[in-house]
């Protein structure tokens, strides 16, 4: 039985190492074995004593030997190689860094900490400084840990299995932080492979795939008042506006070899343009490591590592402080649906889908190629709901955006028949992603009360952001899909046929107040094929131009919180390239100056107006005034907010001619126009309109109106104003 003991353990198919190895104790005996191939001779040093090992012909690179000693004792290997010598500690002579609870919780799916305990730890064991490694692989014979600390040998750092849990431990005296590092995995009745870290903290820099050993702890923030602040918002009621980046192709360095920004590089430059623009949050593409950059980080690799194409994690959590400190919020986008095929990463990680459904009608995405996570997996919906946890706690994120929730809640998403399973009712609904996401989302919220999880869904499924008591899936938001179509679908046609799609326009505000909507112009919009949002617009350049100031002045007045992807704020001509910067040197030209200013001046109004964000998600802040003008490209409503006497009036006039026109207005007194999406300012022709008082007569079911001038293709908001001269005692 011992023999075949040490067989397994040459074979690297033996679960239990420490039992072989290290020092053993019994009848006043040390007995020590030590498994060193690359060893030429071995002397254990305990308790002043120095014992040659001897080495076992029958088993190449085992050493054995015994001393008399009245107790354990600790000790220290001196190794002898061909190029010289070395003394260290001997790894299985420690206990595992796991407790009982730690097995219990991962066994049943409920370690929020699951980052505490999995992956690489450097630490203080048992008084020796070194590296803890456990990695979950339930199926594997035998699991080992090749690095920079061992050479890349898988015969010198065996692992422990640590019984039903399907961990595997290892202390590793010495390895300390910096060090790459994989697991040789040897599965059942097949060849060894390798595999990073499913929990890896940082990563090698793609295309490189090694994992590295990084610290949680040694980052030090500066981001407490945020925080603070973070918890007195009522998230509903407040302004949002976010500004969709992508790390890679924000801005770079042209006269390095187009280089990306670092992370570092990125922050304070990031934060500036940010405020200057007047965004309230930015939200980052996948941050999470990922192989291919085309992917944009949607196809990830690494749950637990920022990208190590722009820094260390600590670099990032930089990048993360310093836009706190500038009073900007922080959203990452996480795709919990899918992931990547890429031999080093989850994929039949331990030799049988352990990530992913074995079913390639379950487990195999149709479209993106990618392997579908087993949600009905109690240790894959932790290592989920984990995750989610590690990113608001470990890099203070405000937020989560959930990539491709509808392709995680049908069965029969992008499937044709006899390619999907149906669910046990014989229904196309993924009951377990829909009570994974219910998980995720009352975890997050018991947990992290005041941050957001917003969901990409593209459906009409019902109740995605309410609570789950009141039978929703629990988020927070949800993109407006069905929106973010109708509208640029809308804008995209000439004006003179726009009077037959008047109706894609109202048509949002039928189901406005069903979700916590966000309005997103993102990413998808601008690639593919799709153009720039400047080239979706019809007319000539000057009317390319006036259509898409309308369109942002439009979309800020309208109910829903508001996203814009990066290089929108400036009129990007081309269709975004993930490899290449946004073309800043537009901003010298007036139409693209001109749109960053109507940009800036939509975020301040937008923050300051409370009318136009505290009722988002409440119906009784909106009011039609007039939705049928439809052969006049016409339309005016009323938005309100907590402050009762503070109305905005938005009027939109998205035909390419000036009109006169009797604006009904929800109260006499003065009125202003607060904003004119056709202000020279703004690169417009500047028909503007001077403060005048509304007149008592009732017009479009409004008490009182007042005439103005309605610019071609432009949008303006009129607020009530004191009398010109005199002090407001209300502002």
């Amino acid at each position: 039985m011992f023999e075949d003991a040490l067989r397994q353990l040459l074979a690297l198919r033996f679960a239990s190492p420490h039992t072989i190895l290290g020092a053993h104790f019994a009848n006043g005996e040390l007995f020590f074995r030590v498994f060193r191939p690359d060893a030429l001779k071995v002397i254990v040093h305990v308790s002043g004593t120095a014992l040659p090992l001897r080495p076992r012909d029958d088993f190449p690179g085992v050493f054995e030997g015994r001393l008399a000693a009245p107790a354990p004792a600790p000790y220290e290997l001196e190794l002898h190689f061909e190029g010289g010598t070395s003394r260290e500690k001997d790894p299985y002579a420690f206990v595992p860094t796991l407790g009982p609870a730690d097995l219990h919780y991962v066994g049943e799916g409920r370690h929020r900490r699951l980052w505490d305990r999995l992956g690489a730890h450097p630490m203080v064991h048992q008084g020796v400084s070194g590296t803890a490694f456990v990695v979950w692989a339930p199926n594997a014979e035998g699991v080992s840990l090749v690095g920079d600390f061992n050479y890349w040998d898988a015969r010198r750092h065996q692992m422990r299995s640590l019984g039903a849990s399907g961990l595997w431990e290892l202390f590793i005296p010495g390895v300390a932080s910096g060090q790459r590092y994989k697991f040789q995995i040897s599965p059942r009745g097949g060849a060894p492979f390798f595999k990073a870290d499913p929990l890896a903290f940082r990563t090698e820099p793609p295309p490189l795939s090694a994992s590295v050993v990084h610290p949680l702890n040694q980052y030090r923030w500066a981001d407490d008042a945020w925080l603070k602040a973070r918890k007195q918002v009522d998230a509903n009621a407040a302004a949002m506006s976010i500004y969709e980046v992508h790390l890679a192709s924000w801005m770079r360095v042209p006269e390095e070899g187009n280089r990306s920004l670092s992370y570092r590089e990125l922050a304070p430059k990031l934060a500036a343009h940010v405020k200057a623009m007047g965004f309230t949050h930015v939200e980052f593409l996948p941050v999470a490591e990922h192989p291919f950059g085309g992917s944009w980080g949607y196809q990830v690799s690494g749950y637990y590592a920022p990208s190590a194409r722009f820094g260390t994690p600590d670099d990032f959590r930089f990048l993360i402080d310093t836009l706190h400190q500038q009073g900007i919020g922080v959203l990452v986008d996480w795709v919990p649906g899918h992931f990547p095929r890429d031999a080093f990463a989850l994929g039949q990680f331990d030799g049988t889908a352990l990530y992913e459904h074995a079913d390639p009608r379950l487990g195999a995405h149709p479209d993106w190629g990618t392997l579908i996570f087993n949600f009905g997996r109690n240790e894959v919906r932790n290592f989920l709901v984990a995750n989610a946890l590690f990113w608001l706690e470990q890099y203070h994120v405000d937020g989560l955006r959930v990539d491709a929730v509808a392709s995680m809640l049908y069965l029969d998403y992008s499937r044709k028949e006899g390619e999907w399973v149906p669910n046990q009712h014989g229904g196309r609904e993924n009951e377990e992603a829909i009570g994974f996401l219910r998980e995720l989302n009352d975890t997050v919220h018991a947990l992290y009360p005041d941050v957001h999880v917003m969901a990409e869904e593209s459906t009409s499924w019902p109740r995605v952001s309410r609570p789950t008591r009141e039978g929703g899936l629990g988020f927070t938001h949800k993109w407006n899909m069905g929106w973010m179509h109708d509208t640029l679908s809308y804008f995209q046609k000439d004006p003179i046929y726009r009077q037959h799609h008047h109706h894609q326009m109202t048509f949002g505000l039928v189901y406005a107040y069903s979700e916590n909507f966000v309005l997103p112009l993102s990413h998808d919009e601008v690639v593919h094929g799709k153009g720039s949002l400047v080239n979706k617009m019809p007319g000539d350049d000057w009317q390319k131009f006036a259509n898409l100031r309308s369109l942002y002045g439009w979309m800020w007045a309208h109910p829903g919180k508001k996203l814009l992807f990066m290089g929108g704020e400036l009129g990007q001509r081309s269709e975004w390239n993930h490899d290449s910067s946004i073309d800043w040197h537009l901003v010298t030209n007036e139409r693209h100056a001109g749109l960053m200013k109507l940009v800036s001046k939509l975020n301040a109004l937008y923050r300051h107006e409370g009318a136009l964000f505290e009722t988002d998600f409440w119906p009784q802040g909106f009011q039609w005034v007039q939705p049928d003008a439809a052969a006049d490209n016409v339309y005016l409503f009323v938005r309100r907010g907590r402050n009762a006497w503070r109305e905005v009036v938005c009027v939109a006039n998205l035909a390419p001619v000036v009109r006169e026109w009797r604006v009904g207005v929800p109260g006499g007194g003065w009125w202003s126009e607060i904003l004119n999406t056709d202000a020279a300012e703004f690169g417009g022709s500047n028909v503007v309109n001077a403060p005048r008082k509304a007149e008592l007569k009732p017009w479009d079911g409004q008490p009182a109106s007042l005439v103005v001038q309605l610019p071609p293709l432009g949008v303006l908001w009129l607020a009530p104003i004191d009398e010109p001269g005199k002090t407001s005692p209300r502002e």
